[in-house]
């Protein structure tokens, strides 16, 4: 351990940061989170695995004070899809009321998920870019995670994907969708995550991740459907006017075992390549991602633990 400041979560009752929270907590640091509703049952077992609640919320000026005195990096983990239309401009300006917060307390680090891809074709990508460049902003140095679809059963990404090769036997097919994408398991996300207390040289840059392939999403339904030792859905060939982005993501957002909103914004990122364009970030961990099959796999096989 490099020090024995406290670490702060935010987010920390949603699919990352509760397993971040886990992870930390397991290595031995003093971990606090913030919470908006410390009576939910996320925020109750993150309580009851040792983790210490400080109740607050991003979206309104104070109560972050106290929680972020002595902290020595704060993971900012908060995503705010399903607030309405105007959400990227609510989480910037979270992200710039967390930033100064921080820096007026001292805070060493703060470590920031994003997404992968070109944030200008893409409300959600530009939304995720543009928190990462508040936070950098206002607030004290940034480790700056990118990844694509986080693969983990109750992840948004895994259960939509799920959700189209259980559900469909067959799928529009326009073009777009050969468009390169590179996942990441969401226990591989989370060494990296973790990896980053250790690793001062992250701090200041930008961390692409993904899992070691490219596949284009077509293909990654195809190894969903594999993993599930199911037939994939059969293709239906549309045009690009047909098959609009608009009008998939609606059908995602019908067809997710998941939150709609949120998957219909991840579909309307779908036709923009979504890949590691710089490795060298990442070159700093020790951490080695798991091949896209055996992430899936594992994913399958811990959904039907959790069921059994």
């Amino acid at each position: 351990m490099p020090y024995s400041k406290p670490i702060l979560v935010t987010g920390a009752t949603g699919f990352v940061g509760s397993r971040v929270v886990r992870r930390v907590l397991d290595d031995g640091y003093e971990v606090r989170c913030l919470v908006r509703r410390p009576e939910s049952a996320a925020a109750t077992a993150l309580e009851a695995s040792g983790a210490r609640l400080f109740v607050g919320d991003l979206r309104r000026p104070g109560g972050l004070a106290e929680a972020l005195e002595g902290v020595g990096v704060a993971y900012f983990l908060v995503h705010m899809i399903g607030l309405g239309d105007d959400y990227p401009a609510i989480e910037r300006a979270a992200a710039t009321r967390f930033g100064a917060a921080a820096e007026r307390a001292g805070v060493e680090r703060i470590v920031y998920l994003g997404g992968l891809g070109d944030e200008s074709v893409s409300k959600h990508l530009s939304a995720r870019h543009e928190t990462a460049l508040a936070l950098a902003d206002a607030g004290p140095p940034l480790t700056y995670f990118r990844a694509a679809m986080v693969i983990g059963p109750g992840s948004e990404s895994y259960e939509l994907l799920r959700g189209i090769v259980q559900r469909l036997l067959v799928m529009p097919a326009p073009s777009w969708l050969e468009t390169p994408t590179q996942p990441i398991g969401d226990r591989d996300l989370v060494a990296y995550m973790r990896e980053a207390l250790d690793l001062s040289e992250s701090a200041g840059r930008e961390v692409q991740v993904g899992v070691p392939e490219v596949v284009t999403h077509l293909e990654l339904v195809n190894e969903m459907a594999a993993a599930l030792g199911r037939r994939p859905p059969r293709r239906l060939a549309l045009s690009a006017a047909l098959a609009r982005p608009a009008t998939v993501a609606a059908g995602a957002a019908a067809l997710t075992p998941g939150t709609p909103a949120i998957a219909a914004e991840i579909s309307l990122g779908l036709t923009t390549p979504t890949v590691v364009t710089d490795a060298s970030g990442a070159e700093l961990f020790k951490t080695t991602p798991l091949p896209l099959a055996a992430v899936l796999g594992e994913a399958v096989d811990a959904a039907a633990a959790a069921r059994a």
